[in-house]
């Protein structure tokens, strides 16, 4: 990773994160800045709806004086991106001490959220940011403002990054944007856009990390609590989701979305899922990709590989037959498309998983009967509703007589949850397993 500083009036082209980021920036041009900007100085863009917590990551790491900590100082300037006075979550008010205008003399904006995926960004703030990454200030987007970005054509051919979540309908809306939702964030150079709430601290660390290196970067974590480098965490912490668009809920496409879900322990391919939607293969990927951003050859290895996650995590099935369950045609298969995916082998993964949350930790909640995994040779059954994260409906559904397994571990839970259910014992929910953003 680039730890080179900047200083003076100029701003060098950044390099991007080695751990957190696709694409090399290493490519585009350097960018000098205007000489009525300042590279010390951060402009963070607010608009009327957006949350209070996303907003307040800049404004905590570029707006407080940390010199005695060995932080160097940035000079923040709270904008308006809107007529106020500019209501937040809980329905606070703000008064933004700057407007647009002052956007002019920031070396870097950062944009922390969006207050609706489905309404355009005023007009003028869209002209405002574009006047800025002209005149070589570095843009950046914390989760939902990356929308903002691409609204105001500043991820256009580039990789990119939001909650993932958000991520299918960004890919939708913009096409010419490279979206990856499993990174934490994204650092192409002059434009920079994170993951979820929690991403947007990673990313303003590493701006920080940037500026003036690592040093400085770890003593403001310090000062945060926070870790210094998430991005640097094993590939088998990460987290992965797929959702789809709200939007599909509601087209034929729908329910061939719904049966794949639910066969995914079959082995099939998108040429039968297209003769299900009575389309040819053509059709189907286009009006696929159409409604949800991706291919779907992409979004079927994606679903498998999730649901390989999910058995690694709460079974004791071998890989060959996680392999199996989830519908890859060998283990070879699964092992090939689980590294793309996650960085890391299925057995690793596991290990893990396991060394994180090890399943005597009488801390840990036990599990409800109906999630445990089914016996060997029941195929797994999802319940999925199109158009929910994948968390929300994902719900083994087991037969009776598989819930009435006989083992050691289920015993020990059931006797768990009535020692719970009597009050005594009470276990504390433990801390959560992966970076959610």
């Amino acid at each position: 990773m680039s730890q080179e500083s900047r200083t003076g009036t100029a701003m060098e082209n950044l390099s991007p994160s080695a751990g957190s980021s696709a694409p090399s920036a290493s490519s585009r041009a350097t960018r000098k800045l205007s000489a009525r900007r300042r590279a010390e100085v951060v402009a963070v863009l607010l608009f009327s709806g957006g949350p209070i917590f996303e907003s307040s990551i800049p404004l905590s790491v570029f707006g407080i004086d940390r010199q005695d900590a060995g932080v160097p100082r940035y000079r923040l300037l709270v904008c308006a991106g809107e007529d106020g006075p500019l209501r937040t979550t809980g329905g606070l008010e703000l008064s933004a001490p700057y407007g647009l205008e002052a956007l002019s003399r920031a070396g870097t904006v950062v944009v922390p959220a969006w207050r609706s995926i489905s309404q355009p960004p005023p007009p003028e703030a869209l002209d405002a940011l574009r006047r800025a990454h002209e005149e070589g200030a570095r843009i950046i987007g914390l989760c939902t403002g990356a929308f903002v970005l691409a609204a105001a054509g500043l991820l256009d051919g580039r990789p990119a990054t939001t909650h993932w979540m958000y991520a299918p309908t960004l890919a939708k809306r913009y096409p010419s944007v490279h979206v990856d939702p499993r990174e934490l964030f994204v650092d192409d150079g002059d434009v920079l856009t994170s993951a979820g709430t929690a991403a947007g601290i990673d990313l303003c660390l590493h701006v920080v990390r940037t500026d003036h290196g690592a040093e400085a970067a770890n003593a403001l974590a310090r000062r945060l609590v926070v870790p210094p480098r998430r991005s640097d965490w094993p590939s088998s912490q990460r987290h992965l989701d797929r959702s789809l668009p709200e939007e599909i809920g509601g087209d034929p496409l729908a329910e061939v979305v719904a049966w794949a879900l639910e066969h995914l322990h079959e082995q099939f391919d998108v040429e039968a899922l297209a003769a299900r939607a009575y389309m040819s293969r053509r059709t189907f990927d286009r009006r696929f990709r159409s409604l949800t951003g991706s291919a779907p050859l992409q979004w079927l290895i994606t679903q498998r590989v999730l649901q390989a996650q999910r058995l690694l995590e709460t079974s004791d099935f071998s890989v060959d037959e996680v392999a199996g369950r989830c519908g890859f045609r060998s283990p070879v298969a699964l092992r090939g498309h689980f590294r793309r995916q996650l960085g890391s082998s299925p057995a690793s993964y596991r290990a893990a998983y396991r060394a994180r949350r090890p399943q005597d930790d009488p801390e840990r909640p036990p599990a409800p009967a109906e999630h445990l995994p089914p016996r060997r040779g029941t195929p797994p059954q999802l319940l999925t509703v199109p158009g929910k994260p994948d968390s929300d409906v994902y719900a083994p559904r087991v037969p009776e007589q598989s819930r009435m397994d006989g083992t050691d571990g289920v015993i020990r839970g059931r006797l768990r949850a009535e020692r719970i259910a009597r009050g005594r014992n009470p276990a504390m929910p433990g801390p959560r397993d992966r970076p959610l953003g």
